[in-house]
């Protein structure tokens, strides 16, 4: 008897339209399915645009690939990861070998420092940690098997400048990898590849995603080969991302410019009052005058000074404790860009694994605090801050 088609698990295929939807499809499928194996050969082979498996591309990330690539002016196609660890890890393991060795600047994001400290020496690959500002010191760090230098912009948490221009000059003269991580200062402030960066990477899940649902990262490269060699790499280690991540993370990204331009207003109205208070020992926000490096923030950035400052109290632990419980409405989180304002302490969560002595060295005591400022209203949002801060050290 003839097999009727109705009586296929998966007879049929998505109904024809004449229009097309507004709103990116959700595309959750793990695997597509070509025609014949000449097909498939030719979708490996590039002759043929198509997907074969989710962990090898899918039309939801290839959606925020695009738009990534678009925001940071990418020389080639860069590759959404399931995380931002993920793109870091992708450049830290895909791109080195045993033997080699990597500078990393000393105020990375904590992961980034743990990696760089654990899991790189683990597997033969030499590391150290210098200030991303001293170009001499870095300088005299090179060896002559030094495959990169990582750093961020605008450093976690203490919001220290880089000196992008002067380390781009120096790696390549020393034909070294310059990446740099731009979570904190985003496209919109700053676009590494325009300044000589050999890499990109970004932790989607903050400011540019935007809601705090959303979990990916990114990682582009000027050199094709090393842009292939990192999207080879991620397929294999199985850091592709989900495509529901993918669908949300679009629709944060939408309206990124407009939350960020919001956001970064509000943060330097609330540096700026957070130095008037009692109880309050320094405030860093990089586009203030006392910022120590101030000028250099303001050829970098060009006035998007961003939406993080940092402040420390005028306490200790039992202060930060105060204050976390005042500030009424504020999500304490080891998290930023969230559309509300998040409260993030670096002795009790990104930097716990560093001792006492070795954060007080960076700066970071036991009353600093960094804000990833949201989207509330800048009056309101400095009355909150005034409360806990008096509430927290007496004042």
């Amino acid at each position: 008897m003839k097999n009727e088609k109705g009586s296929l698990v998966r007879p049929d295929a998505l109904p024809d339209s004449a229009s097309r939807p507004v709103v990116t499809p959700l595309s959750p499928s793990v695997v597509y399915a070509s025609d014949t194996p000449d097909m498939l050969d030719r979708q490996y082979e590039g002759g043929l645009q198509g997907y074969t498996y989710a962990r090898e591309g899918h039309p939801n990330a290839d959606v925020v690939a695009k738009r990534m690539d678009r925001l940071e002016a990418a020389p080639h196609s860069g590759v959404v990861t399931a995380s931002g660890m993920a793109a870091v890890s992708a450049v830290l393991l895909g791109l080195t070998k045993a033997g080699d060795h990597v500078i990393g600047g000393n105020q990375l994001y904590g992961r980034s420092l743990r990696m760089m400290s654990d899991d790189l020496p683990r597997l033969g690959i030499a590391t150290s940690m210098i200030d991303p500002g001293d170009i001499e010191a870095i300088r005299a760090a090179l060896r002559p098997e030094t495959r990169m230098v990582l750093i961020e912009v605008v450093s976690n948490p203490t919001l220290r400048v880089a000196d992008l221009k002067g380390l781009a000059t120096l790696c390549k003269e020393k034909d070294v990898l310059l990446v740099v991580d731009n979570t904190f200062t985003t496209p919109r402030a700053i676009r590494p590849f325009d300044w000589g960066a050999d890499i990109v990477i970004h932790s989607i899940t903050k400011l540019l995603a935007g809601h705090s649902d959303v979990m990916l990262g990114y990682v582009a490269a000027r050199d094709a080969a090393l842009n292939n060699q990192l999207r080879v790499f991620t397929v294999t280690a199985g850091m592709n991302p989900s495509p529901f991540d993918c669908w949300l993370a679009e629709r944060g990204m939408l309206s990124f410019d407009l939350r960020f331009d919001r956001t970064q207003a509000t943060a330097a109205r609330l540096a700026d009052h957070l130095s008037t208070l009692k109880g309050v020992k320094r405030v860093i926000y990089p586009g203030r005058d006392d910022h120590p490096d101030g000028a250099r923030a303001t050829e970098l950035l060009h006035g998007q000074f961003c939406n993080m400052v940092s402040f420390e109290l005028d306490g200790d632990r039992e202060a930060a404790n105060a204050f976390t419980r005042a500030a009424d409405g504020l999500n304490f989180a080891p998290t930023l860009g969230d559309i509300g304002t998040t409260l993030s302490h670096p002795a009790s969560s990104s930097h716990r694994a560093l001792t006492a002595e070795k954060r007080a060295e960076l700066g970071m005591s036991e009353g600093f605090f960094r804000v990833s400022v949201g989207l509330e209203d800048a009056d309101a949002l400095c009355q909150i801050f005034t409360d806990a801060v008096a509430a927290a050290t007496g004042n």
